[in-house]
């Protein structure tokens, strides 16, 4: 094989690879929203009237949709703090959608979307190492169960609004956002745990 041969079999390689990464699937419903200002802002969970929905969901095989990847980090981090498995990653999902470099508006980090001041708090050092938010995340969500006494939706909900404002309201706070977050994470538990 002569050099100029091989060079067209590298570069018919790359564009296979490229052209299999641009056809993958897309599995999180993002809405897309355009403020007065003509700026345009996108969520997987709508906030307000007016946004609408931009990518949709395809309703297929739960697994593909769930990195295995990250399972041995969320099996790890399930089994030292006792919070089950599949909760762990229907958080993950709604979170971050499995980007371990998600940033949310508000600073939230990582895989677990951690915020700052709970990253110093849990001493973790690096929010976009999927190993040590995983296990950090996992533990912070354990003091929510602990301090709701194993309710698992006041968990979530203090894990997306803050634990003070579910205290405040004795439950689920009534902001869309969080009654959204905690039915899309509850949604994926199930659909996680039938397997």
């Amino acid at each position: 094989m002569d050099r100029r041969t091989g060079k067209l079999i590298i570069l018919g390689s790359i564009s296979l690879f490229l052209s299999g990464i641009a056809i993958s699937p897309v599995w999180a419903d993002i809405y897309r929203f355009v403020d007065k200002n003509g700026v345009i802002h996108f969520t997987n969970v709508p906030t307000q009237p007016g946004y609408t929905v931009y990518i949709r969901e395809r309703g297929t095989d739960i697994q593909k949709s769930g990195v295995v990847v990250y399972d041995a980090y969320i099996r790890e981090a399930a089994e030292k703090h006792g919070v089950e498995l599949e909760l762990v990653k229907a958080i993950i999902k709604v979170e971050s959608d499995f980007n371990p470099w998600a940033v949310s508006q508000k600073g939230a980090q990582g895989l677990m979307q951690i915020m700052p001041e709970n990253s110093r708090r849990l001493e973790l050092k690096n929010p976009f190492d999927p190993k040590e938010n995983i296990l950090a995340g996992t533990q912070f969500f354990r003091s929510l169960l602990d301090r709701f006494e194993g309710n698992i939706t006041m968990a979530l909900a203090a894990y997306n609004a803050g634990a003070e404002m579910v205290d405040r309201h004795r439950g689920i706070p009534p902001f869309q956002e969080t009654e959204a977050y905690v039915e899309r994470v509850m949604h994926y538990y199930r659909r996680y745990r039938e397997g």
